[in-house]
Formats: structure tokens, C-alpha cells, sequence
């Protein structure tokens, strides 16, 4: 029958049914999210492994093979922010497509590129097309499950298929080294790039526009600035001193361009990062709990691949087998933290998480070089079971503490507040083990103040939210 002869209640059933996406529709979609944000958090670490093999090859010394690792963090943290407003004004199915294009292509010039600063400059694009890629497919998730539950779940796994390639990184790029050569750690990029654009293009629904957005230039200028001199201050600490009259300027900077930003943020009719968002309280104590879980564990991280390299003289192939527990035990917690949720509380959950990280760090103090890595391998999984367990419910309670219209720039908020902690972690940890003879100095104090960091973390989030009678 013609649609035009149906009553008007029944005709509005019907384009409900025709809206509605199907259940393998929504699956496809997830799957889709889940190779963009994978590939994104694989680049993360899967460069680690290669840095030998890179200065072999293109030349340069440890300042250039640093800026391989942060150009790709740093301009992911700072232009995540316009990267989710983006998404909610022009489409997050559109956007992220592009950012995947772009990712693929900058993945394909990091492969073939011929010196180091063309790696540097390749891995900054990739860093911007990953700001790209993960809010506007947290977005895409949004609009794609109505039903908390489902959506809390799809975030679910989501989450863990981010944390199987975060921690895949190191084994994946030792043995495509061992196997292939360094270019193969960018090239294994491409398969997932084309699989997952053509994923979206077919199966994903486009979020609705948000034409009125404008784009806010003069704030996202004073976050670059605020973020990468923060970063820069930070990174040259480690090697400078923290006295440094160019590290001290560098804060100097970072703070006077973080004022401006507020300013600029609160005086613009269409702000890029409106401030009103934080007067949610819950908002507020989770962007910081993300902060404060990525400075801990990934800062470690960084510290670790050192320790088994460095102090305990393993291979790259040895020190990505060294991270394969943490690879089988974050897929799964990533799975059951959803369940947890909803049978214990999203907070309490969350707090679960960054308390076992925390004494899992503690139970790694006695640990010196040589030490058996049978002796270290329950506390590495407890340290990583803890961010399996957190990540997934702090991401859906952020979201859930919004519009949906504000989706995209909420998970952009999220993402940016947790690699500006990624970056202050590898760039603070690294500053503690710097000097050669007080490796295991600074590895333990790195370890004491990851578990402070998460204690706190735990208790922010657990009652620091109390007023809105969540559990």
C-alpha cells in the first residue's frame, strides 16, 4: 500500500520501523568503530618496539626518535576537542570516514617515508587523524544504541577491542620487525583502514547535523599552544631539569595560553569546549579520572618496555612477549566491566578498577634487575585488569551525563584530558629513570606515585559524585 494512503499514526510506525537499523546493522557499525579505534591505539605503542630499527635506518639520535613517539600524542590530545565539535556539526559518519582515509594515507607515507623528519611530520598527521577518529566513533556508537544497557555494552567492547591493540602493540611490532623490517609496523595499517571505511560507508547512520555549530579558531588556537607547550615542557624536563630556563618558559607559555583559552571559552557565543559542561559534576570527575588513570598506567607502560629492554636486556620480540598477559586479560575484563556495572554501580566500578591498578602497582615494588618475569607477571595483569575494568564504565557514565547532541565533544573532552595524561606520565616517569645509575630508583618511584595517582583517582570518582545518588 502507498504510504500516502496510510493514517497518520500508522504511517509514523512505519518510518519508525524504516529508521530503526537492524541488529547485524548495529553489530557491522560497532565493528567498525572498533578497527578506528583500534588502529588508533595500536600506533600508540606498536612504534615502541621499532626505534632502533628506525635510527638504524633514517639516521638521527634520541630527540628525533622521541618526536617519532610524541608528535603522534601530541597532536592527537590537542585537536581532539575540534575534532568531536566537527563531528556533531557536519555529520560524525562523515568526519570519521575522512579521519580514516587520512589515517590510512599517513600511514602509507610513514612506511615509505626517507628520512626522519618526513616520519616526524607523517606521524603528526597521524596523530590528527586519530583526534579524528575516536570521538566521532564513540558518537557513532551513541546515535547507533538507544538502550543504555546495549550502549554500555557496544562501549564494552569497543573498549576492548582498543585495549587488545594498545597492548598488542609491542608483540605485534616486535615480530613484524623479526619477520619483515620496521615499514611493516605502518603498512599492517592499510588492510584495517580500507576494511573499516568500507564498514562505515555501508552499515554505519549518520548522527543528526548541527548546522548552527560554528568552529571556534581562536580557542582551538590557544589549546595547540596551551597543550604543546605543556607537553614540550614536560617532555624537556626529563632531559633539561625542571629549572630549565626553556622548561620553565614552556609552562610559562602553557599557562598563559590556558588562560586565554578559558577566556576565549567563556566570552564565545559558540565556544569550541562550552564550560558549562563542567558544571556536571559528574562530567568534571570523570574527564579527571581519565587524566589521572592514563598518567599511572601509561606512564608505566613506557617505564616498563625500558625495564625489559634496558635493565634486563630482552630483545624488542622478548619485550612484546613480556606484555602478551596484559594482552590476554584486558579483552575480557573489558567485557564483564559492563555487567559490573549495572549489577554494582557504574562508580563503584570504576573505583574497583583504579584500586586493584593501584595495589597492583605496590606489589611490584620489591622487584630489581633480573627479576624473574614469572615473578612480575600477576601484578602486570592486575595492573591491567584494573584499566579493562574502568575504562568501559567511565566512558558510558561521560557520555550518559550529556546530551546526546554534545556526544562527539563529550568523548572528545574525555580523549584529551586522558593522552595529555599519557603524555605528562611517559614524559614525568621518564624524567624519574633518566639518570643511568637510579634506573630502579626512579622505576619504584614511578610505581608509588602511579598508585597514589589511582588511589585517588578511586576515591574521586567513588564519592567525590555521591550527590547524585548513583551507586
Amino acid at each position: 500500500m502507498n504510504r500516502l494512503f496510510l493514517p497518520a499514526e500508522a504511517s509514523g510506525r512505519a518510518e519508525a520501523r524504516l529508521a530503526r537499523p537492524s541488529p547485524l546493522a548495529n553489530a557491522l557499525t560497532l565493528a567498525a568503530m572498533s578497527l578506528g579505534f583500534g588502529v588508533v591505539q595500536l600506533d600508540v605503542t606498536i612504534v615502541n618496539t621499532a626505534l632502533d630499527s628506525i635510527r638504524s635506518a633514517l639516521g638521527g639520535g634520541v630527540a628525533e626518535l622521541q618526536w617519532v613517539v610524541n608528535a603522534y600524542t601530541i597532536t592527537f590530545a590537542a585537536f581532539i576537542l575540534t575534532a568531536g565539535a566537527l563531528g556533531d556539526r557536519l555529520g560524525a559518519r562523515r568526519i570519521f570516514m575522512g579521519g580514516f582515509a587520512l589515517f590510512t594515507l599517513a600511514s602509507l607515507g610513514c612506511g615509505l617515508a626517507p628520512d626522519a623528519v618526513t616520519l616526524i611530520a607523517l606521524r603528526a598527521i597521524q596523530g590528527l587523524a586519530a583526534a579524528i577518529l575516536v570521538p566521532n566513533s564513540l558518537a557513532l556508537l551513541n546515535h547507533a544504541y538507544v538502550d543504555p544497557k546495549e550502549r554500555g555494552r557496544a562501549v564494552g567492547v569497543w573498549a576492548a577491542g582498543a585495549s587488545l591493540a594498545l597492548t598488542a602493540g609491542p608483540f605485534v611490532g616486535g615480530t613484524l620487525i623479526a619477520l619483515v623490517g620496521w615499514r611493516a609496523i605502518f603498512f599492517v595499517n592499510l588492510p584495517i583502514g580500507l576494511v573499516g571505511l568500507w564498514l562505515t560507508k555501508a552499515y554505519a547512520r549518520e548522527t543528526p547535523l548541527h548546522a548552527d555549530r560554528a568552529l571556534d579558531l581562536p580557542g582551538q588556537m590557544a589549546a595547540i599552544i596551551a597543550l604543546g607547550a605543556l607537553a614540550a615542557a614536560v617532555i624537556e624536563a626529563g632531559a633539561r631539569g625542571w629549572t630549565d630556563r626553556a622548561v620553565l618558559l614552556g609552562f610559562v607559555i602553557a599557562i598563559v595560553s590556558g588562560v586565554a583559552f578559558v577566556w576565549q571559552e567563556a566570552r564565545s557565543r559558540q565556544p569550541m569546549l562550552p564550560l558549562t559542561l563542567f558544571r556536571n559534576r559528574l562530567f568534571s570527575l570523570c574527564a579527571l579520572v581519565g587524566l589521572l588513570a592514563n598518567v599511572a598506567i601509561y606512564g608505566l607502560i613506557f617505564v616498563f618496555s625500558l625495564y625489559f629492554q634496558e635493565v634486563n636486556h630482552l630483545s624488542a620480540f622478548a619485550t612484546g612477549l613480556a606484555f602478551v598477559p596484559m594482552l590476554g586479560v584486558v579483552f575480557p575484563v573489558n567485557l564483564i566491566a559492563p555487567r559490573m556495572a549495572e549489577r554494582i554501580g557504574p562508580r563503584a566500578t570504576i573505583a574497583l578498577g583504579a584500586t586493584l591498578s593501584a595495589l597492583s602497582c605496590l606489589a611490584l615494588l620489591p622487584m630489581a634487575p633480573g627479576t624473574s618475569y614469572w615473578a612480575l607477571g600477576l601484578q602486570l595483569i592486575g595492573m591491567s585488569s584494573g584499566l579493562g575494568l574502568l575504562v568501559p564504565p567511565l566512558t558510558s557514565t561521560l557520555l550518559g551525563s550529556v546530551e546526546k547532541s554534545r556526544s562527539g565533544l563529550a568523548a572528545g573532552v574525555l580523549n584529551a584530558t586522558r593522552q595529555t595524561g599519557s603524555v605528562i606520565g611517559v614524559a614525568l616517569f621518564g624524567s624519574l629513570i633518566g639518570q643511568p645509575d637510579a634506573f630502579m630508583t626512579g622505576l619504584r618511584l614511578s610505581l608509588v606515585i602511579s598508585a597514589v595517582v589511582l588511589l585517588l583517582a578511586a576515591g574521586i570518582i567513588r564519592w567525590g559524585g555521591a550527590a547524585h545518588g548513583e551507586r
